[in-house]
């Protein structure tokens, strides 16, 4: 099929690279949709502060024409970096004080950002996506958990870790890395000493094992990460606790550490989430389909320990963007977008797994303080 040809386009999920991809489609006129299967407010909901790098989601905020707009919102004294031992001995300390290359910014102001410059009719709320149906005439028939059905030309899945649209294109599966996360909250306001600790940035204290990573949000909140390894199921006993039990029990799990970092979750409040954290097998590939693809996590799912997550989402949309503005045949710019994008992911994919097992190491601290101060 050639381009000019589309009549339609379905984004499957409206996260940072769903969301990205429908921008720049429309400054090139193609007709698409974005399916969110969450409420019109989810963006307040979502997460905490992102760097977004130079090399590549900044790339795409050039591209479409707001990153001008980002710099506005964007924190560059969030770039400030502290490596810390379990005992609290800080091995590495960064201050930003130039403009660097990696600015925070909160994950919600960032989809924001990008919802607001897009036609509001080309984002459908409330649509869960259910299953597919390829149809004779080579396009697809979508169908969604309220009822409605979609025909569409071309599929594409920002559907994240547990994406549906993946097992059209693979059989591969999310692997639990053997790493789980608790995420806790504390008012910054409230508790001075602890954004003193913790400074404009974000914090990686290592050891044992275990993680403590402090991270300074822009709407008062300073984020932990209390991670460690554990067995599958032992997460869900975290979960089961109140939150005085869940305090208990992690600094009992962290007691032979440093009193400042166990302030992250002494100062917590009842704002708790729990994750596992997943991977796709790195350098996962599939052979190009004529009417569907994968961007993000749907795509490359990797740990969270280069920070690529994001960046990635966004890189895809703009490599995709940029593949249908090069080509006019439908399978032709799948292809080029996917050969760029399998590769970029492998080396990003591998790096998160060579951090990962730096930070849950037993001289963590140590090797990763070493790193910064190679490429300072």
């Amino acid at each position: 099929m050639k381009k000019q040809n589309l009549q339609h386009i379905a984004i499957i999920g409206g996260g940072p690279g769903g969301l990205m991809l429908g921008l720049l489609l429309q400054h090139q006129g193609l007709p698409f949709t974005i399916y969110e299967r969450a409420h019109k407010n989810i963006h307040k909901d979502r997460g905490g502060s992102l760097d977004i790098h130079d090399d590549s989601g900044q790339l795409a905020l050039k591209q479409a024409g707001i990153f001008e707009v980002f710099r506005k919102y964007v924190r560059f004294d969030g770039e400030d970096t502290r490596i810390v031992r379990k005992d609290g001995k800080i091995l590495y300390d960064e201050d930003a004080e130039d403009e660097g290359s990696r600015p925070e910014i909160d994950r919600g102001k960032l989809c924001d950002i990008i919802v607001e410059q897009i036609n509001p009719q080309h984002i459908k709320y409330g649509y869960k996506y259910e299953n597919m149906k390829q149809l004779d005439n080579g396009q697809a028939e979508l169908t969604f958990e309220n009822g409605v059905k979609v025909i569409t030309d071309l599929v594409i899945g920002a559907d994240g870790a547990f994406s549906k649209i993946r097992p059209h294109l693979t059989d591969a599966m999310p692997e639990y890395t053997g790493i789980s996360m608790i995420e806790m909250n504390s008012d910054e306001n409230e508790h001075p000493d602890l954004l003193k600790f913790n400074k404009n940035g974000k914090v990686m204290a290592l050891g044992g094992h275990q993680a403590i990573l402090g991270q300074r949000n822009g709407d008062g909140r300073i984020m932990a990460y209390i991670s460690f390894k554990m067995m599958y199921d032992t997460l869900d006993e975290y979960r089961n606790l109140s939150l005085d039990e869940l305090k208990e029990r992690l600094m009992h799990e962290f007691n032979d550490w440093g009193a400042d970092l166990k302030k992250y979750i002494a100062y917590s409040y009842d704002d708790v989430k729990f994750r596992r954290i997943y991977k796709l097998p790195i350098g996962l590939t599939w052979e190009t389909q004529k009417n569907m693809t994968l961007i993000g996590d749907a795509a490359h799912l990797m740990s969270p320990f280069a920070g690529e997550g994001v960046n990635m989402a966004l890189h895809d949309a703009y490599l995709l963007a940029k593949a249908f503005h090069m080509y006019d045949d439908l399978t032709e710019i799948l292809n080029s977008y996917e050969q760029q994008m399998f590769e970029i992911a492998k080396v990003h994919a591998q790096e998160s797994q060579d951090n990962l097992a730096i930070f849950f190491s037993d001289n963590g601290a140590e090797t990763m303080a070493q790193l910064f101060e190679e490429i300072a």
